[in-house]
């Protein structure tokens, strides 16, 4: 059965224990804004009340995924980039919400996977994905970086360049770019996606969910120590580029569909 939230569709499988979330705005390429933030939260904390029982764990892991046949998520609203930062208007965003849940999350990539999907994207434990898929942070023609620990996750996993490159060209790279960077684990043929990523998901849910979850807590303790302060340095950095004239004058170009002049103010 699927639940409908505003913006996020939630189904479970009981018979496997996976969750499945798709964010439902495949008009506008999955982007994201407040209210898509939130869903995600409500569709995990649905989710999550599979295991508030006696009879042990029940939901194994979750997949997060786009609707539509375009994007999993082609970053935020352009329109709402001044009005909240990139980790949403949540005391407690979705980026955190995800790096925090007991369950591993399985990012299935299928075409645009941009900016602050990017980003939602890093949050999660696995990230598989299509041939077609392409990944990259398109901020800095905004005038702005990726304020949600994007540039913190790439560093982390291949290195300052990387991210450098990444985050100061603009470029969208490959599926197999980045899988040879290590920003993903799978990359599966357009047409053995959906079959790939099924397997993938089902052998995990199938592993001892105690220990599972413990993996995650280790590996992420290993990685992320210092990531906290991090972003909390990254989004005091997006909010002041949001004052910024360079912002404005990347927006307004975004808008009108010509090239951005930026003057450094």
């Amino acid at each position: 059965m699927v639940e409908s939230l505003e913006t996020v569709l939630v189904e479970y499988d009981e018979a496997r224990g996976v969750g499945t979330l798709t964010m439902n705005r495949p008009d506008a390429l999955n982007a994201l804004n407040a209210q898509l933030g939130a869903d995600i939260v409500a569709g995990l904390e649905r989710l999550e009340e599979r295991n508030d029982g006696a009879d042990g764990v029940e939901l194994r892991a979750v997949v997060l995924e786009g609707a539509g046949e375009k994007a999993f998520c082609a970053g935020a609203d352009i329109g709402g980039f001044s009005r909240e930062s990139s980790g949403g208007s949540s005391p407690r965003s979705h980026y955190e919400f995800i790096r925090d849940y007991p369950a591993p999350v399985v990012a299935k990539i299928d075409g645009y996977c941009l900016g602050g999907g990017f980003e939602t994207a890093l949050a999660c434990d696995f990230r598989l994905a299509s041939e077609r898929s392409t990944l990259g942070f398109p901020e800095v023609d905004l005038g702005i970086l990726p304020g949600a620990g994007g540039v913190q996750d790439v560093t982390k996993i291949a290195g300052s360049a990387v991210a450098k490159e990444l985050a100061m060209t603009g470029e969208h790279i490959s599926a197999a770019r980045a899988d040879e960077e290590g920003l993903v684990n799978r990359v599966y043929a357009d047409d053995e996606f959906d079959e790939g990523v099924d397997d993938f998901v089902t052998e995990l849910a199938g592993k001892a969910p105690l220990a599972v979850q413990a993996i995650k807590q280790s590996a992420d303790m290993a990685v992320n120590s210092g990531l906290e302060e991090g972003i909390a340095y990254d989004r005091s950095l997006f909010q002041e580029l949001l004052r910024t004239e360079d912002h404005a004058e990347g927006a307004a170009a975004f808008s009108e569909d010509r090239e951005p002049e930026f003057e450094g103010k």
